[in-house]
């Protein structure tokens, strides 16, 4: 019969799994080294941009000591194509950098269209939209909303609307106006009323904007001295007509467009002409 081993005999089997799995987790515990850190950040350019901003400043001060000559206060219509080359005529006389646009641009359409309910809609409808999509769009919601009134547009459901391609905030938009006219707002009497009246009436109807007010003084109503200052292609046109470093601010391009009173509906459908072909030729540059 076998003796059995001693204790001092029997060895315990080596756990090297313990030591590794250990040392996996003591290296796993490390952080890791920060590469990104090691490289120290630029400090931001605040000193460039300051110069930067003063010499903006200081360009359009200098833009703004140009003397504005006199000009008469009659309210001008713009109708038709006469209308238009008369206020083109007027602008190269007075402003040589309408002049410059002009020449670059050439002569810009005269987009007009009709005043009233279904030009202020159509107007809300084709706000921040390429020229296709507006015209898809707004070619959608004219064939849903039949006849097109406010109380007809009333009648149709978030949903029918939707399926136009509106967007939520536009909805709710052409709701407000639809019931504003309804509740008395007469848009076809807003013809004789003034510039700021029209103003004022329009952008107390919630999610009506001072920009969509501006345009439908220009192209609804074709007040000649129209004027759109938030509009973002105008003051990047501005921009580049004048030759600025920075796009004018609201402020500024108010205050710049004082020199094509009484013309200056005129002298946005030239600029957005200018803006047009500026962008044109900047995508035909090869990559």
């Amino acid at each position: 019969m076998a003796k059995p081993p001693s204790r001092k005999s029997i060895s315990k089997p080596k756990q090297a799994g313990r030591k590794t799995a250990s040392k996996r987790k003591a290296k796993a515990a490390k952080p890791a080294r920060p590469v990104a850190a090691a490289k120290r950040a630029p400090a931001p350019r605040t000193k460039s941009k300051a110069k930067g901003r003063t010499r903006h400043a200081k360009a359009i001060a200098a833009l703004l000591n140009v003397p504005v000559a006199d000009y008469d206060t009659v309210q001008r219509i713009i109708e038709a194509e006469a209308d238009i080359a008369e206020g083109v005529a007027a602008l190269r006389r007075a402003c040589p950098v309408m002049s410059k646009v002009h020449d670059a641009a050439g002569h810009p359409p005269l987009r007009r269209r009709e005043a009233g309910f279904e030009g202020l809609a159509r107007i809300i409808v084709g706000q921040q939209l390429s020229v296709a999509s507006a015209a898809a769009i707004w070619a959608r919601t004219f064939a849903a909303v039949q006849p097109f009134t406010p109380e007809r547009l009333l009648s149709l459901s978030d949903a029918e609307l939707g399926k136009a391609g509106l967007s939520r905030p536009k909805i709710r938009t052409l709701r407000a106006v639809s019931q504003a006219c309804v509740d008395g707002l007469d848009l076809v009497a807003l013809a004789e009323a003034s510039d700021e009246d029209v103003h004022a009436r329009l952008t107390e109807v919630n999610g009506i904007g001072p920009w969509t007010a501006d345009i439908y003084l220009m192209f609804c109503l074709g007040r000649a001295d129209a004027w759109a200052s938030g509009d973002l292609a105008l003051q990047i046109a501005a921009q580049q007509a004048f030759g600025l470093e920075e796009r004018p601010t609201r402020d500024e391009l108010q205050a710049l467009a004082e020199r094509w009173r009484p013309w200056r509906g005129v002298a946005a459908r030239l600029l957005w002409a200018f803006y047009a072909v500026a962008k044109q030729q900047k995508s035909a540059v090869p990559v």
